[in-house]
Order: structure tokens, then C-alpha cells, then sequence
């Protein structure tokens, strides 16, 4: 039985995407294995989002190719975006790849490994389907707290700093039945929370079927106490949607609203389809509709042009928001993209530098800020593990913050209740009740 190594790369998609190619390859007596070097085929599934996991899987495989060296009859695969959108340059022989298969390739991987091994030539498989979902298989998984589960694939959306509709395709929906069996096989397996994946999911449709009705659907399965899901896109936040988060007691009340910047001539640049004001009026929404809401968002200074007036309106909108979080990012250039064919990357890396450093201490003050909110408040807490400290369990609240506890034993998957008795920026401290 030959043996299998996967990392992952990048998002929760990618993720969800190692658990397909797991269940894949299981079905076709391969077995797995935690360590490259007893491996007989090293598989990288990767992402193009952001240039430092790029850098991370060409690194990556300059090291294995000394496993492959030691081994001549190792396979070596790199799978997702990356492989979608560099299938010339890891098909070079220099670079010492075998197979190089996109996100809807997955299904073939048995038969491409097979052609690896009969006529020891490189394999590849990139075409994008309009239909494929996976909707027929279901990830093998091995037990845990938060089980992920893509409803939908692709991305129609076409910002022009991303990749993703260059890497995964058009938007493609799961049949809400099929997502509702997934759920009903997690909850049996002890899972006590899903967090529901799309590049877009508020754009999930299948036939009458809408996201607010997917989340409705998946909350009547036994076992089940919480939802979460990302990421969502500011430009259709339908008010069903809302008002079922508001309503409904396993629906999270956290919703991740990407941002990306908050000056509107730069919004109209990245194609995302709303203004500085439409932003701030829907996030007033948000907040007034479940006022206990935690809100993130994600945020990408320098994009080409902006000015430094202009990245003051982003820390305007931060200010007036007040995110309780924030993943922020300093723009990088990505081939297939609009943007890197149409604007010059013309923000010096010194300015690019200062502003995330800046936005990065504003949004500390208020992650803070939010979480002082919190002092003395009871938070029934998901049990996760042991905290990085000794003596200490952890887990995360309603609204996805990790809360620290002193060891009680407590289960993985139960529930227990804390109050917070401390805080800082990313931690809510406190004790059992």
C-alpha cells in the first residue's frame, strides 16, 4: 500500500480540499503518513492568494527534491491554485514536479498517479469545471470540534487584486440536501460545530434555495449547536440572511465583512461594487440589527495608486466601525489578475510598510477596546483543548473569540461557562461558573 504525505497552503477551502483528496485516494487503497521522508508520494496543496504562501511552497519543494534525489521512484504532486496558475513553470524539469492538478482535478489524481508510475512522465490536469462540487464525496474525517464544509465553489466576483476566479472557477452551488446529509454524518461523528465555506457564500443559490435557507436547514440537524461561516461579501448582504443570524440561536453572531479599503475611488479599482458609505451604512445595519455582533474584516493597504489621503479614509472607516478584528495585508502583485495587467504597482514598499504598521496598531487599540466590553460577562464557551499555557483549557464564545479558562478537565466538544475576567487583545480570560 503505497503511502501518501498532504500539506496544506492557505485557506480553510484549501483544507476542506485535503480532506477530498484524503477520502479520494483512501477509496483507491492508498494510506497516509505524517512524515515526508516515508512517503511515496508528496502531495502540496497550495494557494496563490497571498505571495508569501507562493514563496513558501517554492521553498518548500526545493527541499523535498532532496527526498526525490534519495528516491528516484518518489512522486511528487502540487495541487490547487498555485498549480492552476503556474502549470508551466512547475511542469519545468528543473523543478522536479510530477503531477500538477487544479482544484477540479481532484477525482483523477488515481489515475494520474497511475500514468506516473507505467510511463514516468509528468501528468497534469487544470480544466475548470462549471459543474464539479464534490457534492459526492464526503470527507473522511477523524473527529474534532469545527468541521469545515464548502456549500459552494468558485467565485464570480472578479475583484481585480484577486486570482480566484482565474484558479477555481465560476460560482457553482451544492444541492442544500446533499449539504444537509454532510451535516447530519458530522453530528454523528461527534462534531458540534460547522463552519459553512464559499468564496462568497451570501451568493450561494441553488434553485429556490438561498444561504439564509442553507443555514436555516443545517440548524434543524440533531448535534449541532453552532454555525459559522465565511466569507461573505458586503456587496449582497440580503436582510433574510441577517434577520435568520439575528433569530437563530445556533447561527453565530459573528459575520467576517471584508473591507479591502475603505477609500471608494480605490473600492471602484478592486471591482468591489460598493462605496465608503455603503459600507459604513450596511456595517450600521449589521450592528444596530444584532447589536452583540463581533465584526472582522480584512484589509489590503497599498493598493496601486492609493494615495496616503486615500489610506486615511480606510483608517477613518476603521475608526467609525471599530472591528473587533482585522487580517490585513500589504498588496502584492498576482499574475492572471486584473489589476496586474491594467494598474502599476507604484506604492513604494517603504509607504506600503508604514501603513499597515499603522493600521495594524489601530485596529490592536480596538480589538482591545472590544474585548474590555466583555469584562464580566458570562460567555458559554466550545471547548477546543489545552491553552499554550500550562494548567489552562481554551475554547472560543459565540462570537468566535478565544477564551482562556483554568483546567477543568473539561471535554473537547463540550460546553462550559466563563466569565471574563481579564482581556488583551486577542484573549478573553476568566474562570468557570
Amino acid at each position: 500500500m503505497k503511502k501518501v504525505y498532504i500539506e496544506t497552503y492557505g485557506c480553510q477551502m484549501n483544507e476542506y480540499d485535503t480532506e477530498i483528496v484524503k477520502t479520494i485516494l483512501k477509496k483507491h487503497s492508498y494510506d497516509f503518513t505524517s512524515e515526508p521522508e516515508n512517503a511515496n508520494v508528496i502531495f502540496l496543496n497550495t494557494c496563490s492568494v497571498r505571495e508569501n504562501a507562493h514563496q513558501k511552497v517554492h521553498q518548500r519543494i526545493n527541499t523535498l527534491k532532496l527526498l526525490k534525489r534519495q528516491n528516484k521512484q518518489l512522486v511528487m504532486g502540487v495541487l490547487g491554485c498555485m498549480a492552476q496558475n503556474l502549470r508551466k513553470e512547475l511542469l519545468d524539469e528543473k523543478v522536479g514536479v510530477d503531477i500538477v492538478a487544479g482544484p477540479d482535478a481532484y477525482k483523477k489524481l488515481p489515475e494520474m498517479l497511475a500514468n506516473v508510475d507505467e510511463s514516468g512522465e509528468k501528468d497534469f490536469y487544470l480544466t475548470l469545471s462549471e459543474f464539479e462540487t464534490y457534492s459526492d464525496v464526503f470527507p473522511s474525517r477523524e473527529g474534532g470540534v469545527n468541521a469545515w464544509i464548502a456549500v459552494m465553489r468558485g467565485c464570480d466576483n472578479f475583484c481585480t487584486f484577486c486570482v480566484v476566479p482565474y484558479t477555481r472557477g465560476r460560482e457553482r452551488s451544492r444541492d442544500p440536501l446533499n449539504v444537509v446529509q454532510e451535516v447530519e454524518q458530522l453530528a454523528e461523528k461527534g462534531f458540534r460545530q460547522i463552519t459553512l465555506l464559499g468564496q462568497n457564500v451570501n451568493s450561494y443559490k441553488y434553485e429556490d434555495y438561498d444561504f439564509a435557507d442553507l443555514i436555516e436547514m443545517t440548524s434543524r440537524v440533531n448535534g449541532i449547536e453552532r454555525i459559522r461561516f465565511t466569507s461573505p461579501h458586503p456587496k449582497d448582504f440580503p436582510e433574510k440572511l441577517l434577520q435568520v443570524i439575528a433569530q437563530n440561536d445556533k447561527a453565530c453572531k459573528q459575520i467576517h465583512l471584508p473591507l479591502q479599503a475603505g477609500n471608494s475611488r480605490v473600492l471602484d479599482m478592486m471591482n468591489r461594487t460598493y462605496t465608503k458609505d455603503e459600507f459604513l451604512t450596511l456595517a450600521k445595519h449589521i450592528r444596530n440589527t444584532i447589536p452583540d455582533i463581533v465584526l472582522t474584516t480584512d484589509i489590503i493597504v497599498g493598493f496601486p495608486t492609493e494615495t496616503e489621503q486615500e489610506f486615511q479614509d480606510t483608517l477613518d472607516v476603521l475608526e467609525e466601525v471599530k472591528f473587533d478584528s482585522a487580517f490585513m495585508f500589504k498588496y502584492s502583485e498576482r499574475k492572471q489578475t486584473i489589476a496586474s495587467r491594467k494598474f502599476p504597482d507604484d506604492v513604494t514598499e517603504e509607504e506600503k510598510t508604514s501603513r499597515i504598521t499603522r493600521l495594524v496598531d489601530l485596529q490592536r487599540k480596538h480589538s482591545l477596546e472590544r474585548n474590555q466590553r466583555h469584562l464580566e460577562q458570562t460567555f458559554k464557551v466550545l471547548v477546543e483543548g489545552n491553552s499554550k499555557k500550562p494548567g489552562q483549557q481554551m475554547g472560543r464564545n459565540d462570537g468566535n473569540k478565544i477564551v482562556v479558562f483554568p483546567d477543568i478537565k473539561a471535554d473537547v466538544g463540550s460546553f462550559v461557562n466563563v466569565k471574563v475576567k481579564e482581556v488583551t487583545t486577542n484573549t478573553l480570560i476568566g474562570t468557570t461558573i
